[in-house]
């Protein structure tokens, strides 16, 4: 949660109480390879005339979220669903009507994409919106898609501090944005010290690190923000007042402490078996996707997780994967 200037505020909780009756919407992310994404401009007559919103329109009683877009972006657009995967619920409030959206993340399409309402199309950048104004229900959604695929987790502990930085400029070389920097044996100024350089090492690569559970050796070491523990997310009253915050979640109860908190991102699991908790099972995919439906943050499937099981994240809802020592490999 944010001040009116956009920056990052101690906020305390707050419970939003939900319209009994909401109007169903499903919404699409069109995705370029280029890592652009499509908004479209309300045309004249319409309510909100002039704003930019993501493409779609209202599920039908009956009809299923996925089948709605599908059939939206062929009226709207003219092109063909392929690909796409189940991501963010967000329910707003407008004057004339409160909404549902359920957003889908589309990654392929066929056909010419053009207007057929003669509405207006913009290719936008996560790091750069050039069109205005924008549905106010819109904005959590675009500081979502400034969010990787891919979260992993520091494991100098077991590689060796030396060897782990090695790999942590390999991973950054080749795209890795996002980190949070757990290492339970080191303390006091040791861990101020590692923080630090690997905090200089990512923003050099325009990568953003979190710092597990410690609200002010993030600020010390110059970190983006902190990652809270579960311990720490039924503690707190207020959102920590740093830029970036995530959550570990396991269960459903956790889940909505993230939410009421204003957390930016959660990850969720063990989704897989892990070396980290020998004998656990895992909650498994199935039960991964059911805690996920109608959530509004983007969470990181965690927990015995590679690089090839992002696919299966995606199609179950997530953001990406969170991974330790499949990160540095």
């Amino acid at each position: 949660m944010r001040s009116s200037d956009g920056s990052a505020a101690d906020t305390p909780l707050i419970t939003r109480h939900a319209s009994t009756s909401r109007v169903e919407v499903a919404a699409a992310v069109l995705l370029h390879r280029d890592g652009r994404f499509l908004l479209g401009q309300r045309p004249a007559g319409k309510v909100y005339a002039g704003y930019w919103e993501f493409p779609g329109g209202k599920v039908e009683p009956g009809e299923a979220p996925l089948a709605a877009l599908q059939r939206e972006l062929h009226e709207e657009l003219g092109i063909t669903v392929e690909e796409a995967y189940p991501w963010l619920t967000r329910e707003y409030d407008y004057a004339h009507a409160s909404v549902r959206l359920r957003f889908f993340r589309v990654a392929r399409w066929s056909g010419t994409l053009h207007g057929r309402e003669n509405q207006r199309f913009s290719w936008q950048s996560p790091q750069a919106i050039s069109v205005d104004p924008l549905l106010p229900a819109n904005t959590p959604i675009l500081r979502a898609l400034l969010l990787p695929p891919v979260y992993a987790i520091s494991n100098a502990s077991e590689l060796g501090e030396r060897e782990f930085l090695a790999r942590l400029e390999r991973a950054l070389a080749g795209g890795l944005k996002l980190l949070q920097v757990r290492e339970k044996e080191m303390t006091g100024g040791e861990l101020l010290r590692f923080s630090t350089r690997v905090t200089r090492l990512a923003h050099a690569r325009g990568a953003r690190v979190l710092v597990n559970a410690d609200v002010d050796l993030a600020r010390m070491s110059g970190a983006d923000g902190v990652h809270l523990t579960a311990a720490q997310l039924r503690q707190l009253q207020r959102r920590p007042a740093l830029d970036l915050v995530g959550a570990s979640c396991h269960d459903a109860g956790e889940l909505a402490r993230a939410q009421l908190l204003g957390a930016d991102l959660a990850v969720l699991g063990p989704v897989l078996p892990t070396p980290s908790h020998p004998g656990a099972t895992g909650i498994g995919w199935k039960a991964f996707a059911t805690l996920l439906q109608d959530y509004p943050l983007p969470v990181y499937a965690l927990g015995g997780q590679r690089p090839a099981d992002l696919a299966t994240a995606w199609q179950r809802g997530a953001q990406g994967i969170s991974m330790m020592r499949a990160a540095w490999g």
